[in-house]
């Protein structure tokens, strides 16, 4: 669906973006992470065909996103993170104007709207000004304009900026049911989301992509190894003295009332040797299990190590 080859980006002396590749399959929903200036806006606006690259190519559908511009924006809809909306037209009149502007009229173009604000949420407001709109239900009417026409690609940059919690439920659970029927690369600051979405996650940081896979893989590969929390009743000092004997830990923590978190080296699952421990040196094992990176922790992990 979409094939990223070399893409390079300056902004007069300041390199953007620095020779990046990657691509996305049909169905697929990616996860575009990176700190701010890490060149996520500025890749996707190029595949939005906002921008032109430096080099390099962006493809969609096998077109170029700069060459043939307007055969690829028929194949994407696009949210960006500052949604442009006229705010002196209701709901209704600017999603008739984005119809228009992608080539959807008449009765099918009806059919459209109804959709897009149903998804979305806007039945009680579609004929009120978007002026006069909270931040939430803009954000709702840029999503509504971006799925009009069922496009095969979605770009989204931070969809659920400014919505209430309830509303980030809804969009949440609107882009899984995206997938399949749509690709959809999410660009967003709230990681637990990107967990909760997406298949795959690009990461990218000054300008350059640093990692690309399942976030589980992520967490297993670049986790810096496994860790195991126990929750053991029994003399603190020497609970921790004995899980830092154990052959195999890196390191071992008191992270609470009886609570200890155990770093292993290699990635090893150390927990047969962890229990044996427990009960050979009688304290009491009240739990035992392992505990996953977070996606926060390995993204803060690889963005730390490319700025050291």
């Amino acid at each position: 669906m979409i094939e990223v080859q070399d893409l390079t980006k300056y902004y007069g002396a300041t390199l953007a973006v620095n020779r990046i590749s990657f691509h996305v399959a049909r169905g697929e929903i990616v996860g575009f992470l990176g700190p701010n200036g890490a060149g996520k806006t500025t890749t996707l606006k190029i595949l939005a065909g906002f921008l032109s690259p430096t080099t390099g190519t962006a493809r969609i559908n096998g077109y170029d996103c700069f060459t043939e511009s307007l055969k690829t924006r028929r194949s994407l809809g696009y949210l960006p993170e500052t949604v442009p909306l006229y705010p002196d037209l209701t709901v209704t009149q600017f999603l008739q104007f984005a119809a228009r502007a992608k080539g959807v009229d008449g009765r099918r173009a009806k059919t459209e709207i109804d959709r897009a604000i149903a998804d979305c949420g806007l039945k009680e407001v579609r004929q009120v000004l978007i002026g006069s709109l909270s931040k939430g239900y803009r954000q709702r009417v840029g999503l509504a304009q971006a799925l009009l026409n069922r496009p095969p690609l979605l770009i989204l940059d931070e969809p659920t900026i400014g919505l209430d919690p309830s509303q980030i439920v809804e969009i949440r659970q609107l882009i899984k049911e995206l997938a399949g029927e749509h690709t959809v690369i999410l660009s967003t600051h709230i990681l637990p989301e990107v967990s909760q979405l997406c298949q795959r996650v690009i990461i990218i940081n000054r300008g350059q992509i640093v990692a690309s896979d399942t976030p589980d893989n992520l967490s297993r590969q670049l986790g810096g190894g496994s860790r195991i929390s126990l929750l053991v009743k029994g003399p603190p000092a020497e609970i921790l003295a004995g899980l830092r004997t154990l052959a195999g830990v890196r390191e071992a923590a008191a992270v609470g009332e009886n609570r200890y978190l155990v770093h292993t080296q290699n990635g090893d699952d150390l927990r047969p040797q962890l229990a044996r421990l427990v009960v050979e040196r009688g304290w009491e094992l009240l739990e035992l299990k392992s505990q996953e990176f977070t996606l926060e922790e390995v993204f803060l992990n690889l963005v730390t190590e490319e700025e050291a």
